[in-house]
C-alpha cells in the first residue's frame, strides 16, 4: 500500500477506542476518519474495528493489523527521520546537559553564535551540576567539568583542560595570616565545592612538590558560583575554575592565594550515549563548540592529557 494515511489513522482510532478522539488528535473531522477506516477495511477485505454506542474495538483481525501495521509505522518514521539527519545534518533538534556555572556564564553567548550558524538546529538545555544517566534522561550529549572520567558504559570526549585557582578577597587577609604554603591554609577559611556534603581535597603542585590539603567544613556548596561570590565577600578561600574567578581577579575583587603553587586542573570533556557513531547534529555540535571555547578565556588546549591528574603525596 502507496498511501501510510489510513494505515495511520486506524491506529489512532484503535489507540483510543474512539472515532472522535481520534479525529481530534488527527485534526480531522469524524466523518473523514469514519471513510477513511471504511476505505481501508474495504481494501484489505476484513472488518478491522466493531462499532457500539459506546465504544470501538478491534476485531480479531483489526487487532492482528495493528500489531503488525504499528511496527512496521514504527520504522518507516524512524528510517525517515535517519534519512533526513543524513541528508539534511544542519536541521532538526538537541538535548544538551549543562553544568549550571558553566552554563550562565558561557551558553548564552555560545548558543546566540551556535544559532547564528545553524538557525534549523532547535536547543534544548538543561542545567544542572549532577552527573546525569545520559540514556535514561534521554540527552544528546553532556557538558561536563570534572576529574578525569572513569565511568565505561558512556563515550568521552576531552576538549581542553580548566585551570582551577586558589581566591579570596583581599580584605580577608586583614583578619588572618596570608598562607605561604598549603600547610599553612587554615581550614576554616577554606570554602569547599562538594555534591556529597564532605569537604573536597585540594591538591597543590610546585616543580616536584605536591602537597594535598582538606578543605573546610564549615561552608560546602556545589555551586562555584555562589562560593565565588563568598569568597569575594571576605568569607574564605576558595579553589575555583579560572572561568569563574577570571573577571574578579583582573578587576580586583579577589587576588590568587598562593601564587607560586599550581592547583589540579579540572577536564572539560563531552560525553555521549553509547552511540557506534556521533549522529551528524551532535558532530556539527562538537565541532562548534570546540572552535568557540578556543577563543575563551579561562580553558587550556593542547596540553598533557595526563596533566590533571596527579597522584597522592
Amino acid at each position: 500500500m502507496q498511501d501510510l494515511k489510513p494505515i495511520r489513522v486506524f491506529l489512532e482510532v484503535a489507540a483510543l477506542s474512539s472515532f472522535a478522539a481520534a479525529a481530534r488528535s488527527l485534526r480531522m473531522t469524524p466523518a473523514t476518519v469514519t471513510r477513511t477506516i471504511a476505505r481501508l477495511e474495504e481494501e484489505l477485505g476484513h472488518q478491522l474495528l466493531l462499532r457500539t454506542t459506546r465504544q470501538v474495538s478491534l476485531t480479531s483481525t483489526g487487532a492482528l493489523v495493528a500489531a503488525r501495521y504499528r511496527t512496521i509505522v514504527e520504522d518507516f518514521d524512524r528510517v525517515t527521520r535517519e534519512l533526513e539527519t543524513v541528508t539534511q545534518p544542519h536541521q532538526g533538534s538537541l538535548s544538551i546537559n549543562v553544568p549550571m556555572s558553566f552554563g550562565l556564564r558561557l551558553m548564552p553567548g555560545l548558543v546566540d553564535s551556535f544559532r547564528l550558524a545553524y538557525p534549523n538546529i532547535a536547543l534544548n538545555i538543561t542545567l544542572e551540576d549532577q552527573l546525569i544517566d545520559i540514556v535514561d534522561e534521554g540527552a544528546d550529549l553532556a557538558i561536563r567539568i570534572s576529574a578525569p572520567p572513569t565511568d565505561k558504559s558512556t563515550i568521552w570526549r576531552k576538549i581542553c583542560e580548566v585551570p582551577r585557582i586558589a581566591v579570596a578577597a583581599p580584605r580577608l587577609f586583614e583578619r588572618c595570616s596570608r598562607p605561604q604554603t598549603p600547610e599553612e591554609l587554615d581550614r576554616k577559611h577554606c570554602l569547599s565545592y562538594s555534591a556529597r556534603k564532605t569537604p573536597e581535597t585540594w591538591r597543590f603542585r610546585k616543580g616536584s612538590l605536591k602537597r594535598s590539603v582538606m578543605s573546610g567544613s564549615t561552608i560546602i556548596s556545589n555551586n562555584g558560583d555562589f562560593l565565588y561570590e563568598l569568597a569575594a565577600a571576605g568569607a574564605g578561600i576558595a579553589v575555583l575554575p579560572e572561568f569563574i574567578v577570571h573577571d574578579g581577579l583582573r578587576d580586583g575583587q579577589v587576588e590568587q592565594v598562593l601564587p607560586d603553587w599550581e592547583t589540579a586542573r579540572l577536564w572539560l570533556s563531552l560525553y555521549y550515549p553509547p552511540y557506534e557513531a556521533l549522529p551528524p547534529l551532535v558532530a556539527t555540535f562538537t565541532e562548534f563548540f570546540e572552535a568557540y571555547l578556543k577563543d575563551v578565556d579561562g580553558f587550556q588546549f593542547n596540553t598533557s592529557a595526563t596533566a590533571a591528574a596527579w597522584p597522592e603525596p
